[in-house]
């Protein structure tokens, strides 16, 4: 009986195979991912690209410099001559063309995610964010076919920013550092720090959308000196668009409060958590640097390359809030792939098991 038993033993040990192919299969699990997540990386460096390049546009008013969509006067845009990207064009063009490039890699990801990535939510966070890039093709078709619409541009600029923060996420989703859970056995559970940090993040992005709406109904200017409002505190005489340039002012202090709570109560109560501290610091500066570029922006009379600027900072700040409130919140996370330990063949197991017994 024992013989027989022996017969059907693998050529290596449970031990073995453990310490030798288990390790082996875990390196080159442990590799795919990090290529995953580089991947991921260069796709939110891509995307901060097209966020600028669509705050230039708006900034040179070229959002019609280019009157026909999915064309390029006519051609099809990746066939358009570059020697004819002049002015205005090349904004716009050049605004077609990376935001081909970034679909493409979004295509690319959400494929990788689906074949490599275990947990379903992350796998369908990729068909999400590719639903996105897809979505905001159109509504940009949209606001050139319908003449820039203040409604769909102001839409288009807000899905533009919440497939930015998608990418963000997917990037931060297969780091090392989430998949270790950042310290599992002292990993952070503070209810209070999830509604703060949430409720600073739906305020930045309140605020990016109010912002939105300013460029596109032209009252980037509507009250032209800063920090006073035509020489006071508060505007002398109103108007929709001196209204919806108020808010702005009036949002961006409350979101400068929303993300001076949340960088206190983490130095206060994490300051041991580097996953948060760090990001909170961040976005303590970044926030410093929006609004310096935002007075700046009234102060140069909507200097495009100040605005847009000021635009890409929002989208940074935006990010970087959501960052810690999504590490603040990785405990409700469901993970499973984190904490299966690898299995061995059904085979070897049975074997080992027989030989144990044996």
């Amino acid at each position: 009986m024992a013989q027989t038993r022996t017969d059907v033993r693998p050529p290596f040990s449970a031990n073995q195979l453990a310490s030798g192919g288990a390790t082996a299969s875990l390196e080159a699990r442990t590799s795919s991912g990090r290529a995953l997540h580089y991947y991921a990386r260069l796709l939110v460096a891509c995307t901060l690209i097209l966020v600028a390049a669509g705050g230039m546009v708006t900034s040179t008013n070229s959002g019609l410099s280019v009157p026909d969509w999915p064309t390029t006067y006519g051609q099809s845009m990746f066939t358009f001559p570059p020697s004819k990207m002049v002015g205005g064009i090349f904004y716009e063009h050049g605004h077609r063309l990376i935001a081909s490039g970034v679909g493409l890699l979004t295509l690319g990801l959400a494929l990788w995610l689906w074949l490599a990535d275990s947990r379903r939510w992350t796998r369908w966070l990729g068909v999400g964010a590719l639903a996105m890039i897809l979505a905001q093709g159109v509504l940009g078709g949209v606001t050139v076919l319908f003449f820039l619409p203040p409604a769909v541009s102001t839409a288009h600029a807000g899905l533009a920013e919440l497939f930015f923060c998608a990418t963000v996420a997917i990037a931060l989703f297969t780091s090392a550092g989430w998949s270790a859970e950042y310290g599992l056995s002292t990993a952070t559970d503070d209810a209070r720090l999830r509604l703060i940090a949430t409720s600073t993040t739906v305020l930045v992005y309140a605020q990016i959308l109010i912002g939105a709406t300013m460029r596109h109904i032209g009252a980037g200017l509507a009250i032209p000196d800063f920090p006073l409002m035509f020489g006071h505190i508060m505007p002398d005489h109103w108007s929709a668009a001196i209204g919806v340039h108020f808010a702005h002012r009036v949002t961006a202090m409350i979101v400068t409060m929303a993300v001076a709570t949340t960088s206190i109560y983490i130095w206060r109560r994490h300051r041991d958590r580097q996953e948060l501290t760090r990001p909170a610091a961040l976005l303590v500066f970044l926030l410093k640097v929006q609004m310096t570029l935002g007075g700046l922006t009234v102060l140069s009379g909507r200097a495009a390359w100040i605005n847009s600027l000021h635009v890409v900072c929002g989208a940074l700040v935006l990010t970087t809030s959501l960052v810690i409130t999504l590490r603040s919140w990785r405990l409700w996370f469901s993970d499973v792939q984190s904490r299966v330990p690898l299995r061995i063949p059904r085979i070897v197991r049975t074997a080992a098991s027989e030989g144990a017994r044996a």
